[in-house]
């Protein structure tokens, strides 16, 4: 009996597709990443450790950190709501709408912090209005925040809106007529199923975040120990020409960012498995 001939497949085979993923993975991302793992290790223990502990660094993680889980658990939030208007309702300039989500993509983010500048300002149009009321968000915290905001609230939107279009009203019809009330039918039968895709635009605009220096840089006031972030505590360190100190920062930022985002996939593989098993 002759042997069928094997079935040829449009995309290349396992063993060629698998060595150019590792080659171009390797070219553009492990490559320049263990750069900076080499160029620190010249700078010894001692000079590394006092580096990263410093307490003008230290600040700066925190500010950097900290403004970046804020931004992604705002954007978690809000970016939800306008993926579900988006999808579940019609309304005039909705394609309008709809484009100026992906504004920020676009925008660079340099004109983006300064145009959140001039209006947050204290001499700003909101500004102005928040003054009296002693809320400041121009060179503060909450203005950092506000910035990372918006150049975050696309990955959460874009994100969640396939998901949402995926969801059968069949479902949610059936549990109101259940007697379910509308918040008990959204956290047990619509939350488990858009979980997954929470976290990941969570994850999506948190890492995004936790790098932005154009559009912060305005908006932050850059003041060492109150607002001044990380990647521009770099940048200062590349001017001075202090290059191993400038690795040894983006190093722990990478290690730190990279614990975080193990984290939250983790949680994201949990939920998965839980809304499978359900």
């Amino acid at each position: 009996m002759a042997k069928g001939w094997k079935k040829r497949s449009i995309i290349p085979g396992f063993g060629i597709s698998m060595g150019f993923t590792v080659m171009y993975l390797s070219l553009i991302v492990l490559f320049p990443l263990s750069a900076i793992f080499i160029k620190t290790s010249g700078m010894g223990w001692a000079k590394f450790w006092q580096t990263v502990t410093d307490p003008r660094v230290i600040a700066a993680y925190k500010v950097s950190f900290g403004t970046a889980f804020g931004a992604g658990v705002i954007n978690t939030i809000f970016g939800f709501i306008v993926a579900w208007v988006l999808v579940r309702y019609t309304f005039p300039g909705k394609k309008l709408v709809d484009a100026l989500v992906d504004l920020p993509f676009a925008l660079p983010t340099a004109v983006a912090g300064i145009a959140l500048t001039t209006i947050y300002s204290q001499n700003g149009w909101i500004g102005s209005m928040l003054e009296p009321m002693g809320i400041k968000i121009a060179f503060t915290p909450l203005g950092i925040m506000l910035a990372l905001t918006f150049i975050g609230i696309p990955f959460v939107v874009r994100t969640l809106q396939p998901v949402i279009e995926e969801l059968e009203k069949e479902v949610e019809e059936a549990a109101v007529s259940l007697g379910a009330r509308r918040w008990r039918t959204f956290w047990k039968v619509l939350f488990p199923e858009l979980l997954p895709a929470m976290l990941t635009g969570f994850t999506l605009a948190f890492a995004r975040a936790v790098g932005e220096y154009g559009s912060v840089v305005f908006i932050s006031g850059n003041m060492p120990m109150k607002t001044e972030i990380a990647p521009l505590l770099i940048m200062t360190k590349l001017e001075q020409y202090d290059y191993m100190g400038a690795t040894a920062i983006a190093m722990v930022m990478l290690i730190i960012s990279f614990l975080l985002l193990l984290l939250i996939n983790f949680l994201q593989w949990r939920s998965n498995r839980h809304a499978t098993s359900l």
